[in-house]
């Protein structure tokens, strides 16, 4: 199977397939939180139509909320996508990328980014892998600080640069900057803003939610969190996940905390009481999908198919976080993380040969 870089452009309609040291401490805004749970919220969805209870209630409740990215012009096309023959080939698995947003200034109101046009930068990416069994379901969060080259001449950014460098076409120009990082192709992407989230945790009256981090902490908002599991309604759920000053890996830490949190989430919306009330389910999937932006090709039919597909894949989610090289600082003064090229193509080749599973239990268990 052929696999090649991504160095070009090309038409629009080809890009999807159809059907050490420790990093700044900046305070953030409860906005810019709550763009960053959107991301997360993407995959409670999937979790509960993957549930397989009123499907064609839930699927008419998304296509009838839910948005999608204007088609891009050739000439915006050629500007910010590959030619087809430049791109990884297909295969029959699935990958979407997730994007919580921030048009208001990234992860914190004083972060301008060199270099950088003013406007919205990426503050959680997520790649979704369904495999062609759709048996399971890997999600590995990509670091907003991973330095990384953006396609089309763009120079070297943070990867959460992205959407900003492209403009009104950023969300397709992050998904091709995720596409040639990982060399794997990406077939749909999702941007979320955080309104649908918090309904969706309101309606569920709170979930409870497994601390990793092996010390108590208390956030900016005055909530304390200790190890191990804990209650948490909209409001505590926003402040866990946004927080990373007590954590000496930073933004790391702030990812497994997001990790444990849609576990939560998706496994207190798959409950037999939720499912069992279809107004609830419909409220939470039509709020949420009100919320929600997605390529054109990610239509109700294909989110149904593909939830329906992975149904039995509920017990068998894995989550990881991309590796990186350790940290440092760029040539223009940004704290960054460096690439671990290894295990980036580890995880590619893992990906292309359907056995992302195994990878991420072998790299389970090695760090046990």
């Amino acid at each position: 199977m052929r696999r090649t870089p991504m160095t070009a452009v090309g038409p629009a309609e080809q890009f999807f397939v159809h059907d050490d040291d420790e990093p700044p401490r900046r305070k953030k805004k409860n906005k810019s939180a709550r763009w960053i749970l959107g991301a997360m919220a993407t995959l409670v969805v999937l979790g509960l139509v993957a549930a397989g209870a009123y499907l064609f209630s839930l699927h008419r409740s998304y296509s009838s909320n839910v948005s999608h990215f204007p088609e891009l012009s050739e000439e915006d096309a050629q500007e910010i996508l590959p030619p087809e023959e430049e791109r990884p080939e297909p295969t029959e698995a699935t990958n979407i990328l997730l994007l919580g947003t921030d048009a208001n200034g990234g992860s914190g109101d004083n972060e301008d980014l060199p270099r950088v046009p003013g406007g919205g930068r990426s503050d959680t990416l997520m790649l979704v892998h369904i495999p062609e069994d759709s048996d399971s379901v890997q999600v590995i969060s990509i670091p907003r600080d991973l330095w990384v080259e953006i396609p089309g001449g763009r120079g070297w950014h943070k990867v959460n640069a992205g959407l900003a460098l492209g403009g009104e076409n950023g969300h397709w120009l992050t998904a091709a900057t995720v596409e040639q990082l990982l060399d794997v192709r990406i077939d749909h992407v999702a941007a979320i803003d955080m309104l649908g989230f918090v309904g969706m945790v309101e309606a569920l009256d709170g979930v409870r939610v497994n601390s990793s981090y092996p010390e108590s902490f208390t956030t900016n908002e005055g909530y304390t969190f200790t190890p191990g599991s804990q209650y948490m309604d909209a409001d505590q759920a926003l402040s866990f996940v946004r927080h990373r000053s007590s954590f000496p890996d930073g933004d790391l830490q702030r990812i497994r905390n997001q990790q444990a949190f849609i576990r939560a989430v998706i496994q207190e919306a798959a409950t037999p009481s939720t499912l069992a009330n279809p107004v609830r389910t419909n409220d939470m999937v039509a709020t949420f999908a009100e919320h929600m932006i997605t390529d054109p090709d990610l239509t109700s039919t294909r989110a149904a198919a593909l939830a329906w597909d992975g149904r039995g894949a509920l017990n068998n989610i894995s989550f990881s976080t991309l590796p990186t090289a350790g940290s440092g600082w760029s040539s223009d003064g940004q704290w960054i993380w460096h690439q671990d090229l290894e295990e980036q193509q580890r995880i590619s080749q893992a990906m292309w040969e359907g056995t992302l599973d195994e990878y991420l239990n072998e790299d389970d268990a090695a760090s046990e």
